[in-house]
């Protein structure tokens, strides 16, 4: 499943903020991140970032061929659909902290003495 991911944010920090942590394989050509889903290794969420894309899919188990990095991945039905959703939802809580950040102050702060007696 594909996650378009909004322009000003940056897509490694999103999937991050969603709890994904790099996946470190030397035989892959390209970085990925990973999300399990118990104490064991497998089943496991595992998404790919190409540009502003998230591509997002379950993997339930291990190649089961040597050789072969084919496994039995599921890229859409209700549990990556429920994950898509909440990835969505944690873009939508760092968008909205990146513009409060992003948001000028109210009014400047001033020390407690100058409270008191002006200043």
């Amino acid at each position: 499943m594909k996650i378009a991911v909004d322009s000003n944010l940056n897509p490694l920090e999103v999937i991050r903020r969603a709890g994904y942590g790099q996946v470190n394989d030397r035989r892959a050509a390209e970085s990925s991140y990973s999300r399990r889903l118990g104490s064991g290794f497998y089943p496991r969420f595992h998404v790919y970032i190409n540009g502003d894309t998230l591509n997002l899919h379950l993997d339930q188990k291990q190649a089961s061929y040597e050789g072969y990095s084919a496994h039995s991945g599921e890229y859409d039905g209700d549990t990556v659909e429920k994950e898509a959703q909440r990835i969505i939802d944690a873009m939508a809580r760092l968008q909205s902290e990146k513009s409060i950040v992003s948001a000028p102050p109210a009014e400047e702060k001033t020390g407690f003495f100058s409270r008191i007696f002006g200043g």
